[in-house]
């Protein structure tokens, strides 16, 4: 299965698209603070299931994950701060956020498929380091 066929990565990715959209709101003073960090943390997050998917194990493929989890709830943060200083509305904020929250237990769950996966596969005598 290729990245792009993964429903995860197509969340993650329409959420950054729709950040994008956005900020172009926010104040121009913004632009390389706040406006910068929240895209960079967004665009993070589909960046680094691209990243593992196409990595050699599933280990490497957890560990982007694992990455790609931490950069969701850095763009949450930023959300947050963002609403808090009045540059998203409550309609703007709230959805993003409850993109954020799915996106998250999206990564969650391929992480716990992926380990089972691992595990099962440990039993039947394959090597740690097979994909």
């Amino acid at each position: 299965m290729l990245w792009r066929d993964l429903e995860v990565w197509q969340r993650a990715h329409a959420l950054v698209l729709r950040i994008h959209r956005q900020v172009q709101s926010f104040p121009r003073d913004e632009r390389y603070r706040l406006t910068d960090q929240l895209c960079r943390s967004a665009m993070s997050v589909p960046a680094n299931i691209v990243e593992g998917q196409s990595r050699q194990t599933t280990k490497e493929y957890v560990q982007f994950l694992y990455q790609a989890r931490g950069s969701v709830e850095e763009t949450r943060y930023h959300l947050l701060l963002a609403r808090d200083l009045g540059y998203l509305e409550a309609n703007g904020y709230e959805p993003l956020e409850e993109d954020c929250a799915v996106v998250s237990k999206m990564i969650n769950g391929l992480i716990q498929s992926l380990g089972r996966k691992r595990r099962e596969g440990l039993r039947a005598g394959e090597s740690p380091s097979t994909p």
